[in-house]
């Protein structure tokens, strides 16, 4: 029975934290309260601390678990620069932009983040560090450090352009956002890496 309850235990602390990383990316952290959070994983408020010490305790679990799942997302991917080539066209898709519940949490909760507390900034450290190595060890394979530079140049682009075709309420207008954002991430991938200095 006991090891019936830890792994119960285990299964719904998992499904709130997969909820509420929809729910943070759709209407925002500062936007969703606890009750709301647990209504949409089926259960109680009163449960909630049964899993977490605060609302900030859950924020850098999600944090956590949505970065980690973003980095695995890129073993799916063809390997080296076509698969980096690859996730820019998805990521800067119409799509992408359209469904932000779905999609990544770096362009819908990155302002939200950098006014969280020290868990979830360091648990967000700690993703961006491992998709920015992802970027270079696609970019440089046989020297990532040396597309350090370039990976993070990427990566901001990405993110920004994302943000900004978010913000637009002229659809034209963000598509187009897109489509630049698209050819321009192409055209640093496509670069070949130098070191900096």
């Amino acid at each position: 029975m006991a090891r019936y309850t830890k792994e119960h235990k285990q299964v719904t602390r998992q499904r709130i934290i997969e909820r509420a990383g929809h729910r943070f990316k759709q209407d925002g952290i500062d936007g969703s309260g606890i009750s709301t959070l647990m209504s949409d994983a089926g259960l109680t408020n009163g449960a909630f601390y049964a899993h977490f010490e605060s609302k900030d305790d859950l924020v850098t679990h999600v944090i956590a678990e949505q970065l980690r799942t973003l980095v695995k997302q890129f073993g799916g991917l063809r390997p080296g620069r076509a698969g980096l080539e690859d996730l820019i066209r998805e990521y800067l898709s119409p799509g992408h932009r359209d469904n932000p519940g779905d999609g990544c949490p770096n362009a819908a909760l990155l302002d939200e983040i950098g006014r969280c507390g020290d868990g979830a900034k360091a648990a967000y450290t700690d993703g961006a560090r491992a998709i920015l190595d992802e970027f270079a060890a696609r970019l440089a394979p046989e020297d990532p450090q040396s597309a350090r530079g370039q990976a993070i140049g990427l990566f901001t682009m990405m993110v920004g352009t994302l943000q900004l075709s978010r913000a637009l309420c002229d659809r034209k207008f963000s598509d187009e956002v897109l489509e630049q954002g698209i050819e321009n991430a192409l055209a640093l991938a496509r670069c070949p890496s130098t070191p900096a200095g």
